[in-house]
């Protein structure tokens, strides 16, 4: 680590930290019950990056919600909702939501004593795309990701697409389709696995409208034939706006099928199996209470090791 980057650090040392992943989709995660540390941009950055930090594709804070404004706003609406998912991606910049890290945030709060839930039991927690529940079962943990949206609901509906973008390896632009999971997505079909592994990410697509606030872009391959056993199957790979290619992104993996599930029509199913770099996640849609059709994702988490900032 060189000496700058110890400075940035400095005010964080001796505090312990966990490393964990979600498909492949890693993260460093602290405990900060209190909200006594202020985690900045610079730090997030320093600590995610693979050479002269700890490694991640981003850093989830886990604080109690009453100690944050988004997180006390939140438990006006849910006052269970005790935990907030602080998350920030790689380059420190602030995401509303990570459908794989908030798995791993779940299990992390277990591993630290932070939270109790048996297997069939939820726990909602708090993020910056709303309270999200999370149920624990016998492989891993499922959530409702919440209702999806279009981002752009006109151009869809009159299209079916409403960009186009263009990445490395790619002959000619592509027309996709912008998916709102509490954070951006845009979703481009490939017709060739061959086709998917040539795109390169190791740069930002070009999104054009891109969203406001950025977005991550999902590339992906269906299946041939798409149902198997009920289920739809495709494979996907993607480019976090502010992080570059992760093995996996569980929003990201809900804005595929939703895409593909839109694009195919009447009688698509409602189970989804997408299988990305770092494994397979499984995507479902149900109408939920507030009789909206939500998304839920299931998939694993994992700690893989533990330390103290130097």
């Amino acid at each position: 680590m060189t000496e700058s980057s110890s400075a940035v650090l400095r005010s964080l040392t001796g505090l312990a930290f966990s490393k964990g992943h979600g498909t492949g989709n890693d993260f460093v995660l602290v405990a900060d019950p209190n909200g006594e540390h202020q985690i900045n941009s610079a730090a997030v950055s320093v600590l995610c990056d693979r050479h002269q930090g700890i490694g991640g594709d981003g850093l989830i804070r886990a604080v109690r919600s009453e100690h944050l404004p988004e997180g006390r706003e939140l438990l006006e609406a849910v006052p269970e909702a005790e935990w907030f998912m602080d998350y920030r991606n790689g380059d420190g910049s602030v995401s509303e939501m990570c459908g794989n890290g908030v798995r791993v945030f779940v299990h992390f709060l277990l591993d630290q004593g932070l939270a109790d839930l048996a297997e069939g039991k939820s726990l909602s927690i708090g993020t910056r795309a709303g309270v999200k529940v999370i149920t624990r079962s016998e492989d891993g943990y499922a959530v409702d990701m919440g209702p999806w949206e279009f981002i752009y609901p006109d151009q869809a509906a009159a299209k079916a697409t409403d960009s186009v973008v263009n990445a490395a390896g790619l002959e000619v632009p592509r027309p996709a389709l912008s998916i709102s999971m509490g954070n951006p997505h845009t979703v481009v079909a490939l017709a060739e696995l061959a086709e998917l592994a040539a795109t390169g990410l190791y740069e930002a697509p070009e999104v054009e409208p891109k969203p406001v606030n950025g977005t991550n872009v999902e590339f992906v391959v269906p299946a041939e034939p798409l149902v198997h056993n009920g289920a739809g199957h495709i494979t996907m790979r993607v480019h976090e706006r502010g992080v570059g290619e992760t093995q996996s992104c569980g929003t990201g993996a809900c804005a595929a099928a939703v895409a593909i599930r839109y694009w195919a029509g009447a009688g698509a199913p409602d189970d989804w199996r997408i299988n990305v770099p770092g494994g397979t996640v499984n995507v479902r849609f149900f109408v939920a209470d507030d009789g909206r059709e939500h998304v839920e994702l299931s998939g694993p988490a994992t700690l893989v090791a533990r330390g103290v900032i130097a």
